[in-house]
């Protein structure tokens, strides 16, 4: 076993045991508070399992650092060295977990040297375990997954979301795309999860994801996903892909991937 098989067994563990307490909210959850504006929100519960995951993780490897959702939010620098980093989202998809809409996940990724080596995204209400490690593949509920192989825009179905602000400038991008993805590709889908929107491109249900204005912890895992599976994650103007730029475009072949960056307008929100 490498130490990375190790890391990962004792967070998939941690993983499963945090996502009964979702789990116990099926229906929904309606207390909640407002973060940044009144469509990014918090609850008792994605603090519950950060403290939960964080916990556990810093017991087994004190050495190792964090980058959590909530931690941030309370202050935290959001500060990746080469050191081996979890990039945590406790609840990836709030707004869906507080509707009780069940496509939210909680979202974990193991990074080293700046560069995602396993990934969890977990969705206790669907019951369904993405899990990669470098070189290892990528799998949903321990079978072997692979991206779809499109390569035509015209043939695919791009996942995308509006996100948790309503800036008037990226509201003005997002609608924009909105119109080039549907006059230009098979069609588009939005989960309410970005890490669950890269585990369908990992999957082959969907053939790209883009989104503007998502963090770190929101695709840490599903960067890992998406290559084990077969696909790539570049920036959506083409270049490579950075964890922190807060801007990520993922697809299953890269003939996609550089049709879909000269298709849709761009916008670049402050780095994480």
């Amino acid at each position: 076993m490498t130490e990375i098989d190790e890391y990962f067994d004792v967070a998939l563990e941690l993983v499963k045991n945090a996502g009964n307490l979702i789990k116990d909210h099926v229906f929904g959850c309606n207390v909640y508070e407002v973060k940044s504006c009144e469509i990014d929100l918090v609850t008792e519960i994605d603090q519950k399992v950060e403290q939960t995951l964080i916990g556990g993780l810093s017991k087994r490897f004190p050495s190792h650092k964090f980058i959590g959702e909530e931690s941030v939010a309370g202050g935290a620098k959001c500060e990746l060295t080469d050191d081996p980093t979890w990039v945590i989202d406790p609840v990836d998809g709030t707004m869906n977990f507080v509707h009780g809409f069940p496509h939210n996940c909680i979202s974990v990724g193991l990074v080293i040297n700046k560069v995602s080596v396993a990934g969890i995204v977990y969705n206790p209400i669907l019951e369904q375990l993405f899990t990669a490690k470098k070189g290892q593949g990528a799998f949903l509920n321990g079978k072997q997954i692979h991206v779809s192989q499109t390569k035509e825009l015209k043939k695919a179905l791009i996942a995308f979301e509006a996100g948790t602000s309503r800036d008037e400038e990226k509201m003005k991008v997002v609608l924009e795309n909105f119109k080039r993805v549907i006059s230009s590709g098979h069609g588009m889908r939005a989960l309410g999860s970005a890490a669950l929107n890269m585990a369908m491109v990992a999957l082959g249900g969907a053939d790209a994801n883009f989104e503007f204005g998502i963090h770190a912890w929101d695709i840490a895992a599903g960067d890992i996903l998406v290559r084990e599976a077969g696909g790539v994650c570049i920036d959506p103007a083409g270049g490579p892909f950075d964890i922190l730029s807060r801007r990520v475009l993922c697809a299953s072949t890269m003939e996609l991937a550089q049709e879909l960056a000269k298709t849709i307008a761009q916008y670049y929100p402050e780095r994480d």
